[in-house]
């Protein structure tokens, strides 16, 4: 009876010290779920930024689009000069005149949307290509074009370092770096909380309308916003909102200090990814080689996000990892094997 009485006792107390436990855990996440869901408040887009991107998406959704980045090689450039082309080169007017890809004509950033609306016919064209010193700044405009309807709107990749040796070893070749490969970590960063995206206040009550202020805006400030150096950036890497744009696996073997992984295909035309993004911070945008990173910079300064593309991506900080991982990571490092040798006039 005794030992009855015992076992009887014991498993009563086990059995009220586990739903003790439970009945904690229970409590435990019920004010977690509380906790996330008071910190999680509304996101917040304004009127101005709804229109703007209704419209966008309505005429034809670029950003997420497969034709997002519209790059286009050199070869294929080079191959097709004789046909119904235009290049239109966005270098000074000094270095235009040294040398440039035949047939080319040379405009400076700024002329770019009268010159589209009133000096050429865009359409009748098949292909429109940008090119500038080495790509960057070219695939940052081919994207304000193509959102702005110019759907024939290339950038050349590598810009001029890839048509011939000496615009290579000017640009690219002296450009790529190893320096901060020391530098980089392998943990993850998770994404802030949404809060919402910058107020345009255009006053225009249009989505087109207010499309076309912002791009006017855009063009009016010229480029030199639109890039910043590994230099800067890891100067002071908590200064700066760092998106990387690459894959999973690349991100995860090393990466800018606290730098934030945005999936590269189309993810930032969506509002929940952008709300995500602070707007009272430099957001420094970077991927392998700058390409993708500038046309994303466009679409992020469109809106009113201060972005800026990290020039030659990671092949500025990260170079010598790139091209010892290039098969194995499929990295593009840039190497004096991607230089043709095509000709330029004067």
């Amino acid at each position: 009876m005794n030992k009855r009485f015992f076992y009887y006792s014991f498993f009563l107390v086990v059995s009220l010290f586990f739903g003790f436990l439970m009945g904690c855990s229970g409590k435990k996440n019920e004010n977690k779920q509380a906790t996330v869901a008071e910190v999680q408040k509304p996101v917040v887009i304004g009127k101005e930024t709804s229109l703007l991107l209704k419209d966008l998406e309505t005429n034809g959704d670029y950003v997420n689009s497969q034709v997002f980045p519209s790059l286009i090689k050199a070869s294929i450039v080079q191959e097709s000069l004789d046909k119904n082309i235009l290049v239109v080169d966005i270098r000074a007017p000094k270095d235009f005149s040294e040398g440039h890809i035949k047939g080319a004509v040379n405009k400076r950033f700024e002329e770019l949307p009268d010159y589209f609306q009133t000096g050429i016919k865009p359409f009748q064209l098949d292909k429109i290509i940008l090119v500038c010193e080495d790509g960057q700044i070219s695939s940052y405009i081919t994207c304000l074009l193509r959102l702005m309807g110019y759907g024939n709107v290339y950038a050349m990749r590598w810009g001029m370092s890839v048509w011939n040796k000496k615009y290579a070893q000017e640009g690219w070749l002296a450009g790529v770096s190893g320096k901060y490969e020391s530098k980089l970590e392998t943990e993850i960063s998770e994404r802030p909380l949404k809060k919402g995206m910058p107020e345009l206040n255009t006053g225009l009550t249009n989505g087109e309308a207010i499309g076309a202020a912002r791009f006017r805006k855009l063009f009016e400030e010229g480029s030199a916003k639109s890039l910043i150096t590994a230099d800067e950036v890891f100067a002071d890497p908590q200064k700066y909102f760092v998106i990387n744009l690459e894959r999973k696996d690349k991100y995860e073997d090393g990466h800018i200090p606290g730098s934030i992984r945005y999936k590269p295909e189309g993810t930032l035309g969506f509002v929940d990814e952008l709300a995500s993004i602070p707007i009272d911070k430099t957001v420094v945008v970077y991927c392998g080689t700058g390409h993708n990173s500038g046309f994303a910079t466009a679409w992020l300064r469109l809106f009113g996000y201060d972005a800026r593309t990290l020039k030659y991506g990671n092949n500025s900080f990260m170079y010598d990892k790139m091209v010892k991982q290039k098969a194995a990571l499929s990295w593009l490092p840039f190497t004096s094997s991607d230089v043709n040798n095509f000709e330029v006039v004067k």
